[in-house]
This record gives C-alpha cells, structure tokens and sequence, in this order.
C-alpha cells in the first residue's frame, strides 16, 4: 500500500514539474511573440513535450495562457494583502492596496503587460487555477473586498451590485494609470505629475466620488479626509 501511494506521489510531482516547465515555454513565448501567435503545437514544440501531454495538462490554449499569469496574480495579492495591514481605517487600507498596485506594474513593467495588456483568449473561469471570488488569491477580489469595508464602516451605502460597480471603477482608474506609463514611459505629449503624487491624486478623486455617489452615515468624515489629500 505504502509502494502504492509513493508512486503516486512521484507520479503527481512528475506532471506538476510538467506543467512548470510548460508554463515557463508559454510565458517567454508570449512576451517575445503575443498570445496570438502561440498554439498548442508550438507550445508542444518549444518545450519538448508531445501534443497529447500539453492538451492532457491544459486542455486548450485559453485555458493554458490564463495558467502562465496566475502565479503573477496570486504575487501582486501577496503584495496588496501586506501593503493593507498598517492601515488604520477602510480608507487608508483600500488606498494602500492601489498603491501597491500601481508600484509593482510600475517595477515589473514586462510582467505587467503580459499579464493586464496583452491581448489573449479567455478562458473559463474552472479551468483557473485561481478560485472565483478568493480573496487570498485573487487580487482583484480582494479590492472588492476593500470596497465592501467601505460601506462595512459607513463611508458608503451600496448594495452588492453597486459594490461590485465601484470596484470596477477603482479597478480601471489603477490599471489606466499603471497602463499609459508601462506603455508610453515618460511621453512628452502629455504634462505629467510625479507617479506617486498623480496616484494619490487619482485615489482622491476615485474615492471622493464613491462615498458621495453612494453617501453612507460617515460620507461627511471620508469627504473631509480626502479633500485634505490624507486618509
């Protein structure tokens, strides 16, 4: 039984090591070629593999490019979940999060395209390796999970629906931000602040609009926070 259940285990970290090594083939073909370019075959190809093992591990080409980016996903919510944990109150802990946000694309300008700019297939939400709506992973479930703390201490009133909605917009205010500077560095078309004084910025103005747009009990505190530019 032992002999049975050791094989096994060698077996499951034989096709886990598989699937790495894949993985890794698809991330660098990506960023020298685009999604676009890259199919089952090449990926095969590239990293030494038979068709039957890379369709056995990833079934299709969606499914297989949103595994090469999951890992990057679950270090950026790593980042945003550490940057959260001094912040005193709701708003000062969504704020830190965009921060971190918005520093790590900033950093890792190539990892940031790859994984929020370069166009690709979708894949189903199962065949992530990411759970749907965990916010220990998932980064993007985490800051509606901030958002939800919002109206947790009154700065907002919003049912799910307007949470999920205010999410969305604090969401492509950062990615917007993060975007045009990892695609166009410093462009002298367009008169721009310091990174850190515009993101703080755009935290002010994203915010003032929520909790004036879905007022809670305690708008009036939040309002005066961030019209003082403080959290």
């Amino acid at each position: 039984m032992a002999t049975s259940s050791n094989l096994q285990e060698r077996k499951q970290r034989e096709l886990e090591q598989r699937r790495k090594d894949i993985l890794k083939v698809v991330r660098k073909m990506v960023a020298k070629s685009g999604a676009r370019e890259i199919t089952m075959r090449k990926v095969a190809e590239e990293s030494g593999f038979s068709n039957t093992v890379v369709y056995a591990l990833f079934g299709d080409k969606a499914s297989m490019i949103a595994n090469a980016v999951d890992d990057d996903l679950i270090r950026l919510n790593k980042l945003m979940q550490a940057a959260v944990i001094a912040g005193k109150s709701s708003i000062e802990r969504i704020r830190r999060a965009c921060l971190a946000y918005v520093e790590n694309g900033l950093k890792h300008p190539d990892q940031y395209f790859l994984v929020f700019m370069e166009r690709r297939p979708a894949a189903p939400i199962e065949t992530s390796t990411l759970t749907f709506g965990d916010i220990a992973n998932d980064p993007y479930a985490f800051v509606c999970s901030l958002t939800a703390e919002l109206v947790r201490d009154g700065y907002m009133a919003a049912d799910e629906k307007q949470v999920a909605v205010a999410t969305q917009i604090v969401w492509e205010g950062l990615h917007g931000m993060t975007s045009l500077r990892v695609s166009t560095g410093d462009d002298p078309w367009i008169e721009r602040l310091d990174a850190e004084a515009h993101l703080n910025l755009l935290l002010d103005i994203l915010l003032l609009g929520m909790v004036q747009r879905f007022p809670g009990a305690r708008s009036a505190a939040a309002i005066k926070l961030l019209s003082q530019g403080r959290s």
